[in-house]
């Protein structure tokens, strides 16, 4: 008996975070879409999301350029298929790897920063300080993190294509050998509108999916320096987790036949 209480009580806690998460999520929503809005807050986080992150994406995608072209042939060598690296570099980074790289990559540095500066602010009461003041924490808090991520990662992931399918051609041409015309005419023609649709769409998702679990986590985060801690490790696995569910789900809704 006391092993199935167990399995209740944690039943029951899975189920009530799942609760205050949605909870949360409509409220954040709601907020997003209805006045006052602060512009000055949301270019903020858009500088800091976006300006601030393109080294760390940028360095990422154009190394999984570089491995993938080199990886590809050497096995496409194999069947003297070395002509389809362009096709699988740029199918690939614009498809999956370009969005869940970015993905991965702001989560740990925004979903982290945004977890510990709000947990830091709920702990030392400063939330309840904007309660007192008649600041809604939610629109002047949580509304431009939300509105920045879900503008920002697109625009992220698209020049981590750009960055990433270049780190491709480098391998390709100056250590495969590859004519440098050849190799950027099969890109061209590789190259499909929903692929990069596809991807951006993704992002967009993911850019919410970041800033909501940064701002879930650090938001209801208690216990003093402690639960900051936790609040910042939560929301960096949990939007991890979530990036590669809704990868999953999003690709079987674009590609599958």
């Amino acid at each position: 008996m006391n092993f199935l209480q167990h399995i209740g009580h944690y039943v029951l806690k899975f189920f009530k975070s799942v609760g205050a998460l949605v909870l949360f999520t409509f409220t954040a929503l709601s907020h997003c879409l209805r006045p006052p809005f602060y512009p000055r807050q949301t270019l903020r986080q858009m500088i800091e999301i976006g300006y601030f992150s393109l080294p760390v994406v940028g360095l990422t995608t154009v190394f999984a350029g570089m491995v993938l072209a080199l990886q590809s042939y050497t096995g496409f060598s194999r069947f003297s298929a070395e002509g389809a690296i362009a096709n699988v570099v740029i199918i690939s980074i614009t498809r999956e790897l370009g969005p869940v790289l970015a993905g991965l990559m702001v989560t740990g540095r925004i979903g982290a920063s945004m977890a510990a500066e709000l947990g830091t602010m709920r702990v030392t009461e400063q939330v309840d300080a904007l309660t007192t003041l008649s600041t809604n924490p939610f629109k002047y808090l949580i509304a431009p993190r939300l509105i920045a991520g879900v503008l920002m990662l697109p625009f992220l992931v698209f020049i981590g294509d750009i960055i990433g399918v270049f780190g491709g051609y480098l391998v390709a041409v100056y250590q495969l050998g590859f004519n440098a015309s050849n190799y950027i005419q099969s890109s061209w023609e590789a190259m499909v509108a929903m692929d990069v649709i596809s991807g951006l769409v993704k992002a967009t998702v993911f850019g919410f999916i970041i800033s909501l679990m940064g701002c879930y986590h650090g938001y209801t985060s208690k216990g003093g320096a402690q639960g900051v801690g936790k609040a910042t490790t939560d929301s960096v696995v949990s939007a991890s987790i979530l990036i590669l569910c809704f990868n999953f789900i999003l690709t079987v809704l674009f590609f599958e036949k």
